[in-house]
């Protein structure tokens, strides 16, 4: 796909005039250091090959090999990699640790880590110590200590590390970042965000047919089930924090003149999960996971403050029946913008005071067509296929043009720390029945003279 586009589009797609913080790709006019880009995949399950085959797309990436210990994943992203007229990428399928062995080579620049949550640490910093730049994707940190050793890892090293939060890159949210660059909404008061996904049916399978949702989770199961269900029994929090903060906080500038500063949560009483098992052909309320007590709250709320005294509400929201959409809402002194949907054209309502009708909502699609990032505009109809409505390839091709032009990164490790801390911040302020939690400074005071591109 990548040969479609040449330099004079990249550079075009890649700046916006007066908006300041921009989600793509690099500076204009940056030197082009590289040409071709050497990739190294570790952890080869859902997410993992939906960037493989981004990768595979690109006549400017190579990708020279692949770590997993699940075998059967591993024969499906080979099966991805040989529909491709390139050379297949060497396998590291040799227990946990062999990812290392991966590392050790030196003809790999850069490592785009999809693993689950609990590895996420120990993969970046590994490869960071290696000299191999980060593409990690989101998810959430363990503790506050894990937030400190990534954004200690990466200033001892200097390895770069970029967190791969694709609703960054989502068509509306960059279109509506422009209007907040740009204005029109005037000095910013309150932005809301967060991850309402029924995920009822993806916490769980059959134990047989690894595709096929069911009730059974862990060891006996294969993907997600198998590791990602265990934090709902043991943990109560904000799970799952940056789709919805990572495109607000953009919005705010935070960590480039801007910081958030504390946080309250609460969370309802969990019953969703248990419902789910009762209630599904294969569960029962005699199943043995009825007798399961989670202990993730169906959904957790979370109120953050800034520096600047604007406010930020976080919704988790995983375990109702509900369809999906992650709740966005942009409010300022001259107007308001509130999704509803998938994040479609005409999904939400806008309302700006000095265009609208009086006191009228308007469909947000003829703004959101007119002030439209100019890569979506150039490429939207030719990426929406792809993973995400898009968003997938955006984020992987900001990924790969900055380490192509070295430069730095637009969601950075400042970024990747303060947005996985949410998650143990909002469990201590839960169990302390929402008591007002401070959130560090990962940046140790250097928000205040960092400025967006």
């Amino acid at each position: 796909m990548f040969q479609k586009y040449g330099r004079r589009k990249f550079l075009r797609r890649s700046t916006m005039a007066g908006v300041g913080f921009s989600l793509m790709n690099a500076k204009a006019f940056a030197t082009e250091k590289k040409s071709r880009v050497r990739i190294g995949l570790i952890a080869v399950g859902g997410r993992g090959q939906v960037h493989l085959t981004e990768m595979l797309k690109r006549a400017d990436v190579e990708v020279v090999a692949m770590a997993d210990p699940d075998r059967m994943m591993m024969g499906k992203a080979q099966k991805i990699a040989g529909a491709y007229n390139k050379q297949l990428p060497a396998e590291y399928p040799n227990g946990d640790f062999d990812y290392r062995n991966l590392l050790q080579r030196d003809d790999i620049d850069a490592v785009i880590i999809s693993s689950p949550w609990g590895w996420h640490l120990r993969h970046a910093v590994d490869a960071m110590n290696a000299g191999k730049i980060v593409g990690l994707e989101v998810g959430c940190a363990l503790t506050l200590d894990d937030c400190w050793e990534f954004v200690n890892t990466y200033e001892r090293t200097g390895t770069p590390i970029m967190i791969l939060e694709n609703v960054c890159y989502r068509r509306d949210i960059m279109a509506v970042q422009n209007m907040v660059r740009l204005g029109m909404f005037g000095e910013l008061l309150h932005v809301q965000g967060g991850y309402q996904h029924d995920m009822r049916a993806r916490k769980f399978n059959d134990g047989v047919h690894p595709d096929t949702d069911g009730v059974e989770f862990g060891e006996k199961t294969s993907g997600t089930p198998k590791w990602r269900t265990q934090y709902s029994i043991d943990r109560n929090g904000d799970l799952y924090p940056t789709h919805g903060l990572g495109p607000v906080a953009g919005m705010l500038y935070i960590n480039r003149g801007n910081l958030l500063t504390s946080l309250s949560s609460v969370a309802t009483k969990a019953r969703g999960l248990h419902r789910y098992i009762i209630h599904h052909p294969m569960g029962g309320v005699n199943h043995p996971n009825a007798q399961i007590k989670f202990k993730l709250g169906d959904i957790v709320t979370t109120q953050i403050q800034t520096a600047n005294e604007e406010t930020i509400l976080l919704t988790h929201d995983t375990s109702s029946p509900r369809p999906y959409n992650l709740g966005f809402r942009v409010q300022g002194v001259n107007g308001i913008w509130q999704e509803y949907g998938a994040g479609e054209f005409s999904d939400g309502s806008i309302f700006f005071e000095d265009r609208s009708p009086d006191h009228t909502w308007e469909s947000p699609e003829k703004y959101i067509r007119a002030y439209d990032h100019p890569a979506w505009k150039d490429l939207g109809r030719e990426v929406e296929k792809e993973g995400h409505g898009g968003m997938d390839y955006f984020v992987d091709d900001a990924f790969i043009e900055c380490i192509k032009r070295n430069v730095p990164f637009p969601l950075d490790v400042y970024d990747l720390a303060t947005w996985y801390a949410i998650t143990p911040i909002s469990e201590m302020s839960v169990r302390e029945g929402g008591r007002l939690q401070t959130i560090p400074d990962f940046t140790r005071g250097k928000w205040r003279n960092r400025r967006p591109d």
